[in-house]
């Protein structure tokens, strides 16, 4: 399983990813945006959205790439390791 998480902080880059191996899922992870999310966002199993840390246009070119290829979005307002949990754990059983 594979996930892509924007925004978020920097500081927690390595963190984010080692929570996500804990729950088996394989995370890219995006807190800047540095150019088009069209080749980047790929084909994961999940996209995570921290709404708080990112800005709007980063959230609306990895929402239409996302609607687009049919990959499920859960938008975080938090960008904390805990709410990143609580996402994992509600999509583990899917």
């Amino acid at each position: 399983m594979s996930v892509v998480i924007v925004g978020g902080n920097e500081r927690m880059e390595c963190q984010y990813e080692s929570i996500c191996r804990e729950y088996g899922w394989k995370a890219k992870v995006y807190t800047k945006e540095n150019g088009s999310f069209q080749k980047k966002l790929g084909c994961p199993d999940l996209l995570i959205v921290f709404t708080n840390t990112v800005s709007h246009k980063m959230v609306i070119s990895a929402l239409r790439e996302a609607k687009k290829s049919g990959i499920p979005i859960a938008r975080i307002h938090t960008s904390s390791a805990a709410a990143l949990h609580t996402v994992l754990t509600e999509y583990a059983g899917t």
